[in-house]
């Protein structure tokens, strides 16, 4: 299965969605959707309601394998079921979307201009359950506020470092040094992201396989020969903040680079609807992404 999803993932047409609010952004996700904080009494209550919008969305007929490659999932949502099955195995099993985990345990206080992931402790195990919950790969998002060289080289070095024992456990890893789009010197930074990503790529071996995850760039294509990559399996895009008209109207002019938008995608659902107009609303999303990243400018 693994081999299967490495060349869909490398080949195949479509974009990634990101479904993957952890325990934080939790309570912005569910009010984007509807649902108040007065609805829930504890974080059980609030986690049950979040599976419940995330089953709506993946068991839903827009959400299929014609558009998406594949689907990051949160830490609790890999451990849930979906309709008896584990929500990896459903996704791949009864949709053909590859299943990713994020992994990292949050921001670390800003820095150099950055901010670095926190610890992760426990990574070896949550590593080891990946792989016996049949996950493909894994995410985890640095931030970077402004264009300080130190703070950008620590970025990309922690990515990579984190990275490489995700390799050594069978995973891709999707390595997401966010460049914040309301930053300053935006433009700057990404410069300095693509020199420091194309040299640790350079540093890989062979069947080092990873994917990039990275804010559209202010400067259309910036990360193009990134792409082409021997080591690079997909370049794909957040979101960031825009909105899904902005964010895919951006998307399309930087050729080869397909989508993973979280926001943008279930910007639009709320629990109210009823079935047949989530799903609507679900399909509308889904195509609008979709063409933003196969069809380009």
């Amino acid at each position: 299965m693994q081999d299967k999803h490495l060349q869909n993932m490398k080949y195949g047409t479509g974009f990634i969605a990101a479904l993957d609010q952890s325990g934080g952004s939790t309570p912005k996700a569910l009010k984007l959707y509807g649902v108040t904080e007065d609805q829930y009494s504890n974080e059980d209550e609030m986690f049950d309601l979040v599976h419940e919008m995330r089953t709506r969305i993946i068991t839903s007929p827009a959400f299929n394998s014609d558009y998406i490659l594949g689907a990051i999932l949160f830490e609790q949502t890999m451990d849930r079921e979906i309709e008896g099955m584990h929500t990896a195995d459903y996704l791949a099993e009864k949709k053909g979307i590859a299943p990713f985990l994020k992994v990292d345990k949050g921001l670390a206080e800003p820095e150099n201009g950055v901010q670095l992931m926190k610890p992760m402790p426990d990574l070896d195990d949550l590593l080891k359950r990946a792989n016996e919950r049949h996950i493909f790969g894994t995410k985890m998002r640095s931030v970077i506020k402004e264009a300080n060289a130190e703070g950008i080289k620590a970025v990309v070095d922690q990515q990579f470092e984190v990275a490489k024992q995700i390799i050594d456990a069978g995973l891709v890893p999707i390595i997401e040094p966010e460049v914040d789009i309301y930053s300053d010197d935006r433009e700057k930074s990404e410069g300095m992201l693509h020199d420091e990503l194309l040299d640790h790529l350079n540093q890989l071996g062979e069947k080092d396989y990873v994917m990039l995850k990275l804010s559209i760039p202010l400067v259309a294509n910036t990360y193009r020969d990134l792409m082409d990559h021997p080591n690079v399996v997909r370049v794909v895009a957040l979101s960031g903040g825009y909105s899904r008209e902005d964010a895919n109207e951006k998307l399309k002019h930087n050729d080869g680079l397909i989508a993973s938008f979280s926001r943008a995608l279930s910007a639009d659902l709320n629990v109210d609807q009823s079935d047949e107009e989530f799903n609507e609303a679900l399909k509308q999303a889904i195509e609008s992404i979709y063409d933003a990243s196969v069809n380009k400018e």
